[in-house]
C-alpha cells in the first residue's frame, strides 16, 4: 500500500521512460537538456540494464569495410551512408556530451582481418572509401599488411589487413555510469528492479503498471508521454513488433605478458569482434554459427561459441602464445529485417526507439536526440 507521501511525490511525470540502457539514458538526457524542469522518470527491470548497455564490447565503430560491403549488397548506397553517418556522428555526441576521459575513449584505430576467401572483396576497397569520402574528407579504409606479423596473428589464416583510422574503443561500465551521473545531476529520477507488465491509456495520458519490489501489488506512474527503449524486450510489451532477439557472447583473457594486440578488430563480416582491454583481450561474436539458437532473450553462454572463440584465440589470434579465460557473459541486442532502428510513435502518448541492430552504442544518443525533437515536434 502506498504511502500519501508516495502518492504526491512519486506517481506523476512528464515523461516516462521505459529502459535504462544508452538509449533510454540518452533520451533523458536530451529531453532535459530541452527542459530542465521536466519530469523524467525511467524505469529500469533489473538492477542494471538488461540488454546490452553494461555488456556490450566497447566498440566506438560505425561497420567494418566487409560488414559495409555485405549492407550494399540488402540496401542502397544512399541507405547504407545514411547509417554510417547515424553512427559516426552518434559517437562524436556521445563523446562530446560525456567526455573523452570519463568513458575512456582511446582511439587505436580499427583492424579487419581479412581470410582467404575475402581476398576478392579488397577490389571494392577504393568503391567504399570513395562512398564514405563525403562523410569523412578522407580515406577510410587502407591496407595495412606488415601489421599481420607485428599483432601475432596466424598469417596463413590472416592474408590481409585493413586499417580504418577512425574507430577506436571505450570503457562500457565507465561510459553507462558517466550517463546516468549524467541524467541524475539534472534531475532524472531512475528507479530498478521495477518490471513494467502493462501499459494503460487515456485521452490524455497513459499509466505505466510496474510490480512492486515484493511483486504483491502494481503501481501505476502517470504521464502524457511514455518512451520505450526496451530493444530486444520490447515483444512482452507490443508483441507485433517486428523485432528478432540476438545474443552476443564474449570472454576476457587474464593479462597476458607483452600483449601485442592493440585496438579494435573485426572478421567475417562483423560477427566476430575482438579488442584490447589494457593487457587482456576480450573476443565475443559467433552468432552466425547459430542464428537460431542465439535468437533468444535467455542471457547465458553455451559451449559451442565459446568454444569457437577459444578455437579462433588459438589458432588466429594468439598462436603460439599461452592465455587463460578470466571472465564469460552474454549481452542482448536486437535485429530486424534490416538494419534501420524503430523509432514511431504507437499511439500519441507511446513513442518507441528500440531495435538499434547491435549498434546502440553507436546511435544511441543520436536516437535519443531525436526522440526529443519527435515530442517537441508533435
Amino acid at each position: 500500500m502506498l504511502s500519501f507521501w508516495e502518492k504526491q511525490s512519486f506517481l506523476a511525470y512528464d515523461y516516462i521512460i521505459i529502459g535504462s540502457g544508452i538509449v533510454g539514458l540518452s533520451c533523458a538526457a536530451s529531453l532535459i537538456e530541452k527542459n530542465k524542469n521536466a519530469a523524467i522518470l525511467v524505469l529500469e527491470r533489473g538492477i542494471f540494464p538488461t540488454g546490452a548497455s553494461t555488456k556490450n564490447a566497447g566498440f566506438a565503430c560505425f561497420g567494418s569495410f566487409t560488414e559495409i560491403l555485405a549492407d550494399l549488397k540488402q540496401m542502397s548506397e544512399d541507405q547504407v551512408l545514411a547509417l554510417v553517418n547515424e553512427r559516426y556522428q552518434g559517437l562524436w555526441g556521445l563523446r562530446k556530451r560525456l567526455g573523452d576521459r570519463n568513458i575512456d575513449f582511446l582511439q587505436y584505430g580499427g583492424y579487419e582481418l581479412i581470410s582467404d576467401h575475402e581476398m576478392p572483396a579488397l577490389a571494392q576497397l577504393d568503391y567504399v572509401n570513395h562512398l564514405l569520402f563525403p562523410l569523412f574528407k578522407s580515406k577510410v579504409f587502407e591496407l595495412q599488411n606488415n601489421k599481420i606479423s607485428t599483432f601475432g596473428f596466424n598469417s596463413s589464416m590472416v592474408k590481409s589487413l585493413i586499417f580504418n583510422t577512425f574507430e577506436g574503443q571505450i570503457d562500457s561500465g565507465k561510459m553507462m555510469k558517466s550517463l546516468l551521473r549524467y541524467v541524475q545531476e539534472r534531475g532524472v529520477t531512475v528507479l530498478n528492479q521495477c518490471e513494467v507488465t502493462n501499459i494503460e491509456e487515456t485521452q490524455t495520458k497513459a499509466k505505466v503498471w510496474v510490480k512492486d519490489e515484493l511483486g504483491q501489488t502494481k503501481i501505476a506512474f502517470v504521464a502524457p508521454k511514455i518512451i520505450v527503449c526496451t530493444n530486444a524486450f520490447t515483444q512482452k510489451l507490443f508483441p507485433h513488433e517486428q523485432i528478432a532477439p540476438g545474443r552476443g557472447q564474449v570472454l576476457i583473457t587474464e593479462p597476458i605478458n607483452d600483449l601485442k594486440i592493440k585496438g579494435t578488430f573485426h572478421l567475417d563480416e562483423g560477427f566476430y569482434y575482438f579488442r584490447n582491454f589494457q593487457n587482456r583481450l576480450l573476443f565475443g561474436g559467433g552468432r552466425n554459427l547459430d542464428f537460431e539458437g542465439e535468437t533468444t532473450t535467455q542471457i547465458g553462454t553455451t559451449s559451442l561459441i565459446m568454444n569457437n572463440l577459444e578455437n579462433k584465440l588459438t589458432n588466429i589470434l594468439l598462436p603460439n602464445q599461452p592465455f587463460q579465460i578470466a571472465h564469460r557473459w552474454a549481452g542482448i541486442m536486437a535485429f530486424g529485417r534490416d538494419k534501420m532502428p524503430i523509432l514511431k510513435f504507437h499511439s500519441p502518448h507511446i513513442l518507441l526507439a528500440v531495435r538499434m541492430g547491435g549498434m546502440g552504442v553507436a546511435i544511441g544518443t543520436n536516437i535519443g536526440e531525436k526522440v526529443s525533437q519527435m515530442i517537441v515536434n508533435q
